[in-house]
């Protein structure tokens, strides 16, 4: 499993018991490639895309923990109308941002016309990346301090081991049980009271729509005074970081993982494939 044991133990054990099997918890799988920085560049890149070294020296000349990250992933798209209240809510929130769109020329020409507009208006304060930006590597810049997301659990697990409080806006499937363990169980985020699943891919016409006005005090929310917060979102960091070194949880599991599906000592135990579940 992407995770680590320190983080949800008692759902792990759970898990374990209620299917029976050996579990490994061998994450957050981002922090292996910490030293990695090509990899961690490439990273859920695609054909449209702004040049990794970019986005990090916009970056670069922004105060610490001043900058808001926005992305839904790979997969969902905010429908135009709600592109443009995400849009103004971001502006409204004072806070600098760097904003991922995931298919920007999808839109009809309003909406094309308005991230142009809201470009022109922030520049300098905001940026608007058409396609993909380096996710790993914008959320553990120094500069960011937030992180707006979808929720799907990769983006969530790096959220963990960026330490950074979150805004959630999931969209369909686990991304509202990942929710409640940012939201509910961890500390580290604010809703934006998203209660039903949205359309796969493309949104339907008839969805609700989350206003500007949400979204700026999402955004200031995460952004400002909560210390608490922040700092439950630092503590998980520090123990993701502590279980993928020597002597770690997710170290020795993935390295148990190893042995145990060698051909030798799979036969020593008597394990098969069939006796495990592996969710990466």
């Amino acid at each position: 499993m992407n995770t680590f044991l320190e983080m949800e133990p008692d759902f792990v054990a759970g898990y374990a018991a209620a299917r029976n099997m050996k579990v490994w918890t061998v994450g957050p799988v981002s922090l292996y490639h910490q030293n990695r920085a090509v990899t961690l560049a490439t990273r859920g890149k695609t054909a449209a895309c702004v040049d990794a070294e970019d986005c990090l020296r916009w970056l670069d000349g922004k105060e610490p923990g001043s900058v808001i990250y926005v992305s839904f992933g790979s997969i969902a798209q905010a429908n135009a109308k709600q592109a443009v209240e995400l849009g103004l809510g971001l502006e409204a929130s004072g806070h600098a941002f760097v904003w991922a769109v995931r298919d920007a020329d999808a839109y009809d020409d309003t909406a094309r016309a308005f991230l142009c507009e809201l470009e022109a208006r922030v520049v300098g304060r905001g940026l608007v990346v058409s396609g993909w930006a380096p996710q790993v590597l914008v959320l553990s810049h120094p500069a960011v301090g937030g992180f707006v997301t979808h929720c799907g659990w990769n983006s969530t697990l790096e959220a963990v081991a960026a330490g950074l409080p979150v805004v959630t806006w999931p969209h369909f499937a686990d991304q509202f049980l990942n929710e409640k363990m940012a939201v509910e169980v961890l500390g580290i985020g604010v809703s934006v009271g998203v209660k039903e699943p949205l359309m796969y891919g493309r949104a339907a016409e008839k969805e609700i729509v989350v206003g500007r006005d949400v979204v700026e005090e999402a955004v200031r929310s995460v952004m400002g005074d909560a210390e608490e917060r922040r700092r439950r979102a630092r503590a998980l960091a520090g123990k993701a970081r502590a279980a993928m070194r020597e002597g770690g949880s997710s170290r020795a599991n993935l390295l148990d993982l190893v042995e145990r599906f060698k051909g030798t000592g799979a036969a020593a135990r008597g394990a098969t494939v069939c006796d495990a579940k592996i969710v990466l």
